[in-house]
This record gives C-alpha cells, sequence and structure tokens, in this order.
C-alpha cells in the first residue's frame, strides 16, 4: 500500500520532553490515563488496518505483544479495536499489573474473545501472522531488556511477519535509536504525541502519527509544529 508523506519540520522529543509532555496534558489539560490510552491505542489500530488491510483470500491474524507499563495499554486497547474492525488478534501479555486501570483492559479483551497467551511457546509461527504488534515497551525504557522479555524479543527479531512498533521499537534507546547489533526492524512505527528522537533511525516502510487529541496551546508552547491531519482522519503518515 503507497501513503503519501508529509513534508513537515515536527519536533522529534527526547526521552526528557516526552515525559514532561506526557505530565502536562495529566496535570494541565487534565487529561486522564486511560482517555490517553484509548485515543492512542484507537489511532495505533486504524494506522495498522490502513497499512495492513483485511483481507477475503489471505490471513487476518495479529499477535499483540504487551508490556506491563502504557504502552502495553496501549497494545491492550489496539488489540480490541482491531477484533471491532474485523481482525483475529491474540495478546502475548506475560507480565500483568495489579492496576485496575489494566484489570478493566484486558477483561474487555477477554469479552470480545481474543486468546490471551501467557508464554512465548504458546506464539504460533510468526508467517501465520499478517503483522505483528510490539507494544512491549515506552518512552521510559532504558536498556537493556529486562530478562523477562528476552524470549519476545528474540521472536520479534526473527519473526517472517512484519512488525509494527508503537511509539518505540522495543529495546530501542529512545533518543539513540536501536541498539548497536541485533535490534528489532519494525516495518511500520506509530509514533504518538509527537514522534521521539529514535524515530530519526527507523527505515521502515510505514511511519504515523496518531495524536490528534494534542491541544493547540501545548502544542505551540513545545513548538512541535504537528502536520494536518486530514479530514477526519486520527492519524498522518510522516
Amino acid at each position: 500500500m503507497e501513503v503519501s508523506k508529509q513534508s513537515t519540520t515536527v519536533k522529534y522529543l527526547n526521552q526528557s520532553e516526552a515525559i514532561n509532555i506526557d505530565k502536562e496534558l495529566f496535570e494541565k489539560y487534565k487529561f486522564s490515563v486511560d482517555q490517553l490510552m484509548e485515543l492512542a491505542g484507537q489511532s495505533c489500530a486504524i494506522a495498522i488496518a490502513k497499512c495492513y488491510p483485511l483481507s477475503a483470500e489471505s490471513k487476518n491474524n495479529v499477535l499483540v505483544c504487551c508490556g506491563p507499563g502504557n504502552n502495553g495499554g496501549d497494545g491492550l486497547v489496539c488489540a480490541r479495536h482491531l477484533k471491532l474492525f474485523g481482525y483475529l488478534p491474540e495478546l502475548y501479555y506475560p507480565k500483568k499489573t495489579n492496576n485496575n486501570l489494566y484489570h478493566n483492559l484486558l477483561h474487555q479483551c477477554k469479552e470480545n474473545d481474543i486468546p490471551v497467551l501467557e508464554k512465548t511457546t504458546d506464539i504460533k509461527d510468526t508467517k501465520n501472522y499478517k503483522v505483528i504488534v510490539d507494544a512491549l515497551f515506552g518512552f521510559s525504557f532504558k536498556p537493556p531488556v529486562r530478562p523477562d522479555f528476552v524470549s519476545i524479543i528474540n521472536v520479534l527479531k526473527s519473526s517472517s511477519a512484519p512488525i509494527c512498533s508503537i511509539d518505540i521499537p522495543s529495546g530501542w534507546n529512545v533518543e539513540s535509536g536501536p541498539p548497536q547489533e541485533d535490534g528489532i526492524e519494525p516495518e511500520m512505527l506509530v509514533s504518538l504525541t509527537a514522534p521521539k528522537l529514535c524515530a530519526k533511525s527507523f527505515n521502515g516502510k510505514y511511519h504515523y502519527l496518531g495524536g490528534r487529541f494534542v491541544p493547540k496551546n501545548l502544542e505551540m508552547a513545545h513548538k512541535l509544529n504537528l502536520p494536518k491531519y486530514p479530514e477526519t482522519d486520527l492519524v498522518v503518515p510522516l
């Protein structure tokens, strides 16, 4: 699928800028965590549907790999919307959190008959998936990858299915990008709010921005110079 890219001088955020903007969204603009998570996850599902559309002739299975933090929450929301769009998502969610928000998001996935996988050995051969969604680590991640997640990172590294990373490709440094050796190489990246510095190292096929919730005053204060979203779309190609 060909997408037209916007020519823009959109700002790429370092780690502290990303953290501060998130804090400002919560404290100054009074967004709730679940509100932003819903908007982010829905945006990711829409972008994935644009790049990997449903097909009557081929598989529509999607594997969504979720970590324990906000990035994983975005993945849980994304999985639910993909199911509502007609895809057949499965969740790999090995390290759950006690936070009630995540319990509710997982419950919603289960109520939508989305299977939950506990171990990497439960994952089908990756060639059976249309796309694998990487929602393991967000912009607070600092290398190296913790032992609990080494096995799923290895699955992503060797995947024969294309990978779509949410905001940050897992295992990458939020600013400097991929590790020096043997990092995952996603085909698609969905940046949220504004792209992070590591996105400058992204060489995949599709790069989308999902963040049509950003108040204009915040955009101007931080000189984000975000691209214009077409019509009523919630995502825009970068």
